[in-house]
C-alpha cells in the first residue's frame, strides 16, 4: 500500500500591525500566532514578507537624503526612472544586465538578478512615494535570528523554519511569484538527482527549489497588495534542514545563461 500524500495547511496570521524600524519581529510572530488561535509547533515554517523585515531592520530610506551620481543621472534619463532611486540601485547592484525605458535589471550585491534592485515603494507608507525600501542587508541572517529568538522564546525545539519572501519576476515567464530570499531551519534546495522514477529509472537533472515553492504557495494567502497579511504559516511538510540557506538557490554566475 502506498504511502498517503502529505496534507499541507497554508494559513496566513492574523493580526500583524504596522512594522517600524526596531520593532520585535519575534513578539509580531508570536502575537499573531495568539490572534489567529494557534500555537507554536515543532515542524512549522513561517513565511515572513521581506517588506515587514526591511522595516524592522531600518531598511527605509528617504529619497531626500540621496544625491544622484552622474552615471546614475544618465541611467534615469535612459529608464525615465528617479535619479535618486537610480543611485540607490547603483548602490545595492554588482551589476547593471538589462535596461529600457521603465525597467533597470541588475545583479544584486547578494547574487540575485532582478529589477530595481529590489527597491520598492509600495507599501511603504512613511513619507509614500519620497521612501523607498531596501532589501535586508542579509536576508539568511535575518531568517536564522528570527529561528533562533522564536525557538527561545516560543520554547520550542527543534525550531521553526523561517523563510523571508519576496516577489520576483523571472527571465522567461511572465509575472512575479513569491520567492525565498532567505531561509533558515527549511531544505531550500531538494537534489534528486539519482532518487528512481515511477519505472525505476533514476532521475538525471532533478533539482527542486523548495523553498521557493513553499514561498509562492504562501504569497496565495498573504496576498500583493493591502491585504496586511504578511506572515504565513506552513504545516504538514517534512522539509527541516539545519545547514540549508536561501542563498544555495542563487545559480553560480557562470551557469547563468539569461544574466
Amino acid at each position: 500500500m502506498s504511502a498517503s500524500a502529505p496534507r499541507l495547511e497554508i494559513v496566513a496570521l492574523e493580526g500583524v500591525p504596522d512594522v517600524s524600524e526596531g520593532d520585535d519581529l519575534c513578539g509580531i510572530v508570536l502575537d499573531a500566532y495568539d490572534a489567529s488561535g494557534l500555537a507554536p509547533e515543532a515542524g512549522d515554517i513561517l513565511v515572513v514578507a521581506q517588506k515587514i523585515v526591511s522595516k524592522a531592520e531600518g531598511r527605509l530610506v528617504d529619497l531626500a537624503t540621496v544625491s544622484p551620481s552622474p552615471r546614475a543621472e544618465k541611467l534615469a534619463r535612459e529608464t525615465e526612472k528617479d535619479a535618486r532611486v537610480i543611485e540607490l540601485i547603483l548602490s545595492e547592484a554588482d551589476e547593471v544586465v538589462r535596461t529600457r525605458p521603465g525597467l533597470i535589471v541588475v545583479r544584486h550585491r547578494l547574487g540575485y538578478v532582478l529589477a530595481n534592485a529590489g527597491i520598492d515603494a509600495s507599501n511603504v507608507e512613511a513619507g509614500g512615494e519620497e521612501s523607498v525600501l531596501l532589501l535586508p542587508e542579509n536576508p539568511d541572517r535575518s531568517a536564522a535570528s528570527l529561528r533562533a529568538e522564536i525557538a527561545r522564546r516560543g520554547g520550542l525545539a527543534p525550531a521553526p523554519g523561517v523563510i523571508v519572501s519576496d516577489s520576483l519576476g523571472r527571465a522567461w515567464r511572465i509575472g512575479t511569484i513569491g520567492t525565498a530570499l532567505g531561509g533558515a531551519g527549511v531544505t531550500a534546495l531538494a537534489d534528486l538527482r539519482g532518487n528512481p522514477d515511477m519505472f525505476g529509472r533514476p532521475l538525471m537533472v532533478s533539482e527542486v527549489g523548495l523553498a521557493d515553492q513553499i514561498a509562492s504557495a504562501a504569497a496565495i494567502v498573504m496576498g500583493e497588495a493591502n491585504e496586511r497579511r504578511p506572515i504565513a504559516l506552513v504545516r504538514g511538510l517534512a522539509a527541516a534542514s539545519e545547514g540549508a540557506r536561501a542563498a544555495d538557490l542563487i545559480r553560480p554566475r557562470e551557469l547563468d545563461l539569461f544574466g
